[in-house]
């Protein structure tokens, strides 16, 4: 018997895998629509998490709570995190349509937190001794300074533990009333607020099925 008997021949190579890419390309008509969804599942799972956490606890409705939350679920997403941060360029490449970039705009913690003001204020959720535009423009102001220092924490001070915590006190003495709301005035600003970000939601699922269709 020869050495070769001995020898198992070699396994015949396997073909390559599919392009994982390839197929997924099938379901949209460009890279652009690829993204667009991508970036629109982000935000959905985003809001969907805020309404969670308010459903499960009305009183997340409040300024000091709702603020701090907006910002750190919305660091946690790449995609979302840079259309809350402001970044133009990416929205004007994804979005060919204006009301597209409209509803993007509307996800950022700021504008989020400029629809629900009105409906805290009128729940006395928020203070009434001053110009609820004023109010709006100053939380804004804030939710862009700390989404900023929390998105890149190397460039914020030292010496601060926890950011979110500072920004709930810096919010809560901004806005809070002198008296604390009761809990049916949380629990009725909840279920509009709820209903708000719903509305926002049935939005974003039907950018993602446009972008899905072929022009």
């Amino acid at each position: 018997m020869t050495v070769s008997s001995y020898v198992t021949p070699a396994p015949k190579p396997s073909p390559p895998a599919p392009a994982v890419a390839a197929s997924t390309y099938l379901y949209w008509p460009a890279k652009e629509d690829l993204i667009l969804g991508l970036l629109a599942r982000e935000l959905l799972t985003f809001l969907n998490e805020i309404v969670a956490r308010i459903t499960a606890d009305p009183a997340i409705v409040l300024p000091r709570h709702l603020a701090p939350l907006l910002i750190r679920t919305g660091l946690r997403l790449p995609l979302a995190r840079r259309v809350q941060s402001g970044d133009a360029g990416l929205l004007r490449l994804l979005t060919q349509q204006v009301g597209d970039r409209e509803l993007f705009a509307r996800t950022t913690p700021s504008a989020l937190c400029e629809t629900g003001l009105p409906i805290c204020h009128r729940h006395g959720l928020i203070r009434h001794d001053r110009p609820l535009p004023d109010l709006t423009y100053a939380v804004h102001a804030v939710l862009t300074g700390f989404g900023a220092a929390m998105s890149d924490p190397a460039t914020a001070s030292l010496g601060v533990d926890d950011p979110a915590e500072v920004l709930a006190d810096t919010v809560a003495q901004l806005l809070e009333p002198p008296v604390a709301p009761g809990e049916q005035a949380i629990a009725a600003a909840a279920e509009k607020t709820i209903i708000v970000l719903r509305q926002i939601n049935e939005a974003l699922l039907d950018l993602i099925e446009r972008s899905q269709t072929f022009q």
